[in-house]
């Protein structure tokens, strides 16, 4: 059974019967637990189900990852997504990853002359109408959990395109100064994105010190500037220092949001 079916067939499960253990599904598909485990990672990325401890159930309104995420740490991602925006100048392209700081920032771009290219479909939504804003939606596949694009049609995109600017959202940064990420397949298209753009800015919260993620996005190298809310630790400060990254400070609570 190829990866697509198996996936198929525990979602079709997990509809049909409701929450299902491991157990169940290992019995109903006979699938090995390991490869069942595996799958329902994949499944709860991409929105299909929601995983819970030994199992799974269907996915309801109530479950949406973007909303859970968009409200932590939400003063200083508002400072952290307005400093972004002001980095950029007029008649620039930019492109803006996923995440719910970047998604922030797409606020701060109303009116403004930029050419902004993105696979966040937050940012779609905020800018879609703006009459100044030259919007480009890179393809893919929808993961409806995180409004995102994702897959080969959205790095082929990228190869088809060069920007001024990458403002680039992250899971973590380890003190080696590299930026990881918590799903694997977002790693391929954030290294894209990374590919074409002349500058890479990233943006991140003290919560990403070092944040959580295990998939190597980039190494300290790939970017060369960081806004973020706190002074890293001394240990990622030096690695920092050392690659030439400029670390800029965003101060919570100067401004009302828009």
């Amino acid at each position: 059974m190829h990866a697509k079916e198996r996936r198929d067939a525990i979602v079709e499960v997990v509809r049909l019967q409701g929450p299902a253990t491991v157990s169940e599904l290992v019995e109903r598909l006979g699938l090995s637990e390991a490869t069942i485990r595996r799958d329902l990672v994949k499944l709860d990325d991409a929105g299909l189900l929601k995983r819970v401890h030994g199992g799974a159930r269907p996915v309801d309104v109530r479950d949406d990852v973007y909303a859970d995420l968009v409200d932590r740490q939400a003063a200083p991602k508002e400072e952290i997504a307005r400093a972004a925006a002001g980095r950029l100048r007029d008649g620039q392209s930019v492109l803006l990853d996923i995440g719910t700081t970047v998604g922030r920032v797409a606020r701060y771009l109303h009116g403004r002359p930029l050419t902004v290219i993105t696979r966040n479909l937050a940012v779609y939504t905020e800018l879609c109408e703006d009459p100044v804003v030259d919007l480009v939606l890179l393809g893919g596949q929808v993961r409806p959990a995180h409004r995102s694009l994702v897959g080969y049609l959205t790095e082929e995109s990228l190869r088809q395109l060069r920007a001024d600017v990458l403002l680039l959202g992250t899971s973590g940064i380890r003190r080696s100064g590299h930026s990881v990420d918590t799903v694997a397949d977002e790693v391929p298209v954030k290294r894209a994105m990374i590919s074409a753009a002349d500058e890479v800015v990233l943006l991140a919260d003290a919560s990403k010190f070092p944040g959580s993620g295990t998939a190597t996005v980039c190494d300290v190298g790939a970017y060369r500037h960081l806004i973020t809310d706190v002074h890293p630790d001394a240990e990622t400060s030096s690695v920092l220092e050392h690659a030439g990254v400029g670390v800029e400070l965003a101060r919570t609570g100067a401004h009302p949001a828009p």
